[in-house]
């Protein structure tokens, strides 16, 4: 297979809609029976996923892959930054941790960094017949230009046509296309050859005159798409940024209850009674899309909370993934939320911890080689486990059944879960308190007797609906705990929504010709 061809997804800031974008153009050529992949040579961002032999990337580039309907691969995003500070972010780097590293010393680093990122796409497209390229933040960030590796110097490196795309919703989107444009290098902007407006709500009538000269001030430059504003899209925000903003975790449209406040006015209907689940926003939260197979359940209404106030009487509490477990403990402790939870598990609710959520369940965590940032810290006491941080870091995907018990535990016992684990720590658990039995027979997570408390390092433990069903009925929701979907079968359906979204919003033939599919 000769070179694959590119295309380029580039945006006037963070938060345009570029990675879902990219995800509806590698689903919309797949469908065409194209091999297509996608890339982005470096993510910053606290939610990754695992690949089939054990290598962390970033979650939009796997998110992208199922898109693709392609193996998820290292490839894709081979350096990952996940920060653990205000300046600090722990490197990975070709899947695996490399170092943590302050920005003024990452930036230092280009002359590894940059060849590995070239070696990845020159590897990836050899595999495949097109691959589209997804930039980070804005081309036009004076500051970041000299040591850029993700957005221009990677479409020059490809000579990869870029698409700009740019958010209407937030305002400024005419603005900040012709400004870009005007900041970057000339050869950079023969790269650019069309505009995308995203997130649309209105009459496109109302645009045709703005279209006419955004084309007039930027050379003739066309806008290819108007995408509308998708409501209820089911897939994942990549950054948690979108929690800041007061909006819900994701919501596929027709299902009803769910992630709703009880305030909302959108919180149509639901059968039999809405179950409350209060998952904690620490300020280093990871991984917050674990909780998205739960939402999509009707009858289950799911909120990030980040004070005790906002508890309200909910009927569990998850403590989440967390990129620096120790220092969003005492965040949890500060903020009064540690005590609440320990009452409100004391009075008999029901308290979930996954991966960093896991480890402040116990005793202790220690951190006595400094691996995110060092220090001890005395944690809930609700499991009796403790946890040490070390050199090396668990990368791995994990299927499991679940131990027998009370609870949810006993209604589900030898139900089949499946997740992957990421984490820095080795837990050791108390004997008999293993919530999970791996394929190998050793245990994993752990449990109080009455199933009511548990942990475990398997992110995506709600996916599959057997176990999560059973969960939430020990919890008081009154659905069905048969039946269900799986969160792919889900996430699959709403991508192809969001494709066909897209699709039918885009001059697809001119999108053809710039990539060169078609003839000029």
């Amino acid at each position: 297979m000769g070179k694959a061809k590119t295309l380029m997804i580039q945006g006037t800031a963070s938060s345009v809609g570029k990675s879902l974008l990219t995800a509806a153009l590698c689903r919309i050529y797949a469908r065409k029976g194209i091999r297509v992949a996608p890339f982005k040579a470096q993510n910053m961002a606290l939610n990754s996923w695992v690949t089939p032999d054990g290598l962390e990337i970033g979650r939009a580039q796997a998110l992208q892959a199922f898109a693709a309907r392609v193996d998820i691969d290292v490839r894709m995003n081979p350096i990952l930054l996940k920060p653990e500070g205000e300046s600090v972010s722990q490197v990975v780097l070709n899947g695996k941790p490399w170092k943590r590293a302050k920005a003024g010393e990452y930036w230092n680093e280009r002359a590894i960094l940059w060849p590995a990122v070239t070696s990845a796409l020159d590897s990836l497209r050899s595999d495949h017949e097109l691959v589209i390229i997804e930039g980070a933040g804005s081309p036009a960030e004076i500051n970041l230009r000299k040591g850029d590796i993700v957005n221009m110097a990677v479409a020059l490196y490809a000579n990869a046509p870029v698409l700009l795309v740019g958010d209407i919703d937030r305002g400024g989107v005419f603005a900040s296309f012709v400004g870009t444009l005007a900041l970057l290098e000339e050869e950079e902007r023969a790269l650019v050859k069309a505009f995308i407006i995203n997130k649309f709500r209105g009459d496109l009538a109302l645009l045709s005159d703005g279209l006419a000269m955004l084309a007039d001030r930027t050379g003739g430059r066309p806008t290819l798409a108007v995408v509308p504003w998708i409501r209820g899209l089911a897939l994942a925000e990549e950054d948690s940024t979108a929690l800041d903003e007061d909006r819900y975790i994701y919501q596929p449209e027709g299902i009803s209850g769910g992630n709703l406040s009880a305030a909302d006015p959108r919180a149509g209907p639901s059968s039999g009674r809405v179950v409350d689940i209060a998952v904690v926003r620490f300020p280093r939260i990871s991984n917050f899309d674990d909780v998205d197979a739960l939402a999509s359940e009707t009858g289950v209404r799911v909120r990030f909370v980040s004070s005790r106030a906002s508890l309200g009487n909910s009927d569990a509490i998850i403590l989440p993934g967390s990129k620096s477990s120790i220092a969003d403990l005492a965040w949890l402790e500060e903020s009064g939320l540690g005590k609440a939870v320990r009452a409100f598990a004391l009075r008999g609710g029901a308290v979930v911890g996954l991966c960093g959520g896991y480890q402040m369940l116990g005793k202790a965590i220690k951190d006595p080689l400094g691996t995110e940032g060092g220090g001890e810290c005395t944690g809930l006491g609700l499991l009796g486990h403790e946890t040490v941080f070390g050199m090396e870091k668990s990368i791995k995907r994990t299927k499991a059944v679940v131990e027998g018990g009370e609870g949810a535990f006993a209604f589900a016992s030898g139900v089949l879960v499946e997740g992957y684990e990421v984490h820095m720590g080795i837990t050791s658990r108390l004997p008999g308190q293993a919530a999970f039995r791996v394929e190998d027979g050793s245990g994993e997570g752990a449990r109080t007797a009455d199933g009511r408390v548990w942990g475990t390092y398997l992110h995506g433990v709600f996916d599959r609906p057997e176990f999560r069903r059973a969960w939430l009925r020990s919890i008081g929701w009154t659905g069905s705990p048969d039946g269900g979907e799986a969160l792919s079968e889900l996430r699959d359906r709403e991508l192809d929504r969001l494709a066909d979204q897209v699709e039918a919003s885009m001059d697809m033939k001119a999108l053809d010709t710039i990539i060169g599919l078609e003839p000029a």
